[in-house]
């Protein structure tokens, strides 16, 4: 590993002090802004110049394929990464979703590219992004040292949403300039670019690894006979002991998952409102997309400041979400939408960080990679399902109906999180919950956000 060079006051950033690092976070960036980019652009291309009729169930279709790897492939992803070396997994991700956009760009630049070919590229690139992103997460600790695995993990957790803001900004414009071809090109020179980084990443020995992983066993065992014997409980439980030892966290996880079926629909709606309703080109798109990008970011960032109890914060904002969708219903103004979407997105932040963090104090330790992995899987599961109504909607309604929809149906999530009962809100410690929100470890969107 690289050693820091300057005083230990003065550090410089972890991706420059550490080249293995910066580098795989490089290649992150890149991924992850590829395939947003590709989501944004080939939806635009979709409901502008590939469909026929509004668009709406081919939008909201590709986006449903662009979502369902990440859910289903779980268990293989998980398998993938214990058993494969994580380089060269990370390198054939990379080069495998590069590889896939190159065929894509060739084929759109020779011929008329068919629309069931977009859908095959996006199964493909979200296939191989499912495998890189958790793998580069299990990664960290053979890139860093020990006492920089948190920082290491912190940062490359947040820099999720800025490829993710970078992709959506690009994506209809060059769609708008270069077609799907262009769209394709630019993705497999990212792909490519990553995967040659990756390829320049030394991983630590497989020695210092297993010696680590001895280490770290070992501390966690300690750590968690300590805690059994305190507590008198097993360590480990089922999915569903762990739901029902904790109902008002499971109350929580059905209010969002209700929400996102809502709040997730924006990026089938506003592709469509833009083009029927604005009548507006990938400009707009991608002003449209980085303001919800952008409020998202302000709220993740702010969200620990925002005064009160989790589930009045949370229904607050999803009550402000409900005003802010409802207002491109009402007003077809683009400076006014593009408030709207940033008042969204920053509720999207604010939940995110409040509702880690509470998850994180609430749910016991040996229960939380048990009861993370199950919270993502129930919060994504609803973009494919969210995609597909909207997009359908999207074909017999007004774009501006949608929006009122959407903000329609926040309202009974907004409620039933208010209104939990009162008892269950003893778990919510004033005091404790002043300094909680510092602990997540990272601001994933409790209710909408897709990369």
């Amino acid at each position: 590993m690289t050693a820091p060079t300057t005083a230990p006051g003065h550090r410089l950033p972890l991706v420059l002090r550490n080249r293995a690092f910066g580098t795989m976070w490089v290649g992150q960036v890149l991924t992850q802004a590829a395939v947003r980019m590709f989501q944004v652009g080939t939806s635009w291309w979709l409901i502008g110049y590939a469909a026929s009729g509004s668009g709406g169930l081919a939008a909201g279709l590709f986006m449903c394929v662009s979502t369902l790897p990440a859910v289903i492939s779980a268990p293989l992803v998980a398998r993938a990464i214990t058993r494969c070396a994580h380089g060269s997994l990370l390198r054939s991700a990379a080069g495998g979703a590069g590889a896939a956009a190159a065929a894509l760009a060739v084929w759109a630049g020779t011929s008329d590219l068919p629309v069931a070919a977009a859908y095959a590229a996006a199964l493909a690139l979200a296939t191989c992004q499912a495998f890189f992103d958790p793998c580069l997460t299990t990664s960290v600790p053979e890139l860093v040292e020990d006492e920089d695995i948190e920082a290491a993990t912190g940062f490359e957790l947040s820099t999720q949403s800025l490829a993710g803001l970078g992709g959506a900004l690009l994506g209809a414009l060059i769609v708008d300039s270069g077609g799907i071809a262009g769209l394709a090109a630019g993705c497999a020179v990212a792909y490519c670019a990553a995967a040659a980084l990756i390829t320049t990443v030394r991983f630590r020995t497989a020695d210092a690894q297993v010696a680590d992983a001895v280490d770290a066993v070992d501390a966690v065992d300690a750590a968690a006979d300590a805690d059994t014997e305190r507590a008198g409980a097993p360590p480990r439980r089922t999915l569903r002991q762990i739901l029902g030892a904790l109902p008002y966290v499971r109350a929580i996880l059905l209010s969002f998952a209700a929400a996102n079926l809502f709040t997730t629909a924006v990026f089938v709606v506003m592709p469509l409102y833009t083009a029927s309703v604005l009548h507006g080109d990938g400009a707009t798109v991608s002003l449209l997309e980085a303001s919800l990008g952008a409020g998202t970011l302000l709220g993740s960032f702010t969200g620990a400041r925002v005064p009160g109890r989790p589930s009045v914060v949370g229904s607050a904002c999803l009550g402000a979400m409900a005003v802010a969708l409802a207002v491109p219903g009402l007003i077809a103004a683009l400076p006014v939408i593009a408030g709207a979407l940033l008042v969204t997105g920053w509720c999207v932040g604010v939940i995110g960080v409040r509702f880690v963090a509470l998850f994180q104090r609430l749910v016991p330790t040996a229960d939380k990679p048990a009861f993370f992995a199950v919270m993502q899987a129930v919060l994504g599961a609803t973009f494919p399902v969210a995609s597909l109504l909207f997009g359908l909607l999207g074909d017999h309604l007004s774009a501006r109906t949608l929006c009122l929809i959407q903000a329609a149906g926040l309202v009974p999530a907004a409620l039933a999180l208010l209104l939990l009962p009162r008892h269950s809100r003893t778990a919510e410690d004033p005091v404790t919950d002043r300094g909680a929100d510092s602990a997540a470890p990272s601001p994933a969107p409790a209710a909408g956000g897709a990369r």
